[in-house]
């Protein structure tokens, strides 16, 4: 239950990340955010709900390959 708490914690964060402008992010900034989404990423892959986003873009990755064939 606690990793689902901190995953919404850093959901919300990235949300508040990106809404500032591209013009006004620093190098730190911008690696700092990637850090928090692969933290997020981490924290979600293991539950259900990651395993749900993870079988949504496998659907959506074989339908593109097939759709290119």
């Amino acid at each position: 239950m606690l990793t689902i708490n901190v995953a919404v914690l850093l959901v919300v964060i990235v949300c508040f990340r990106l809404r500032r402008r591209t013009e006004a992010r620093s190098r730190f900034d911008e690696r700092m955010t990637v850090v928090i989404v692969l933290a997020l990423g981490v924290l979600l892959a293991p539950t259900p709900v990651g395993q749900g986003i993870m079988d949504v873009l496998g659907q959506l990755a074989s339908g593109v390959t097939q759709a290119s064939r």
